[in-house]
């Protein structure tokens, strides 16, 4: 499953983790996460899966689309 520039701003916002902070968590740039978020680019697909995980390994859950749009959620403890 892919992810959207929304589904990373929506899913840092839950996770309470910045820009810079997801950028170092997954290894990359700061304007590597900035432009992506902006849909201003899309990153390599080691890149898309890194900032995934690292997303994931905060708790959030990656909704595929379903009929009513893709999204994100936080795991339940």
């Amino acid at each position: 499953m892919s992810v959207s520039p929304a589904q990373i701003r929506a899913g840092r916002g839950l996770a309470d983790i910045s820009q810079k902070d997801l950028a170092a968590r997954c290894s990359v740039s700061l304007r590597t996460i900035v432009s992506f978020e902006r849909g201003a680019t899309t990153p390599i697909p080691s890149t898309l899966a890194a900032i995934r995980a690292a997303l994931e390994a905060a708790g959030v859950e990656f909704i595929p689309e379903n009929g009513g749009g893709a999204g994100v959620r936080l795991r339940t403890p």
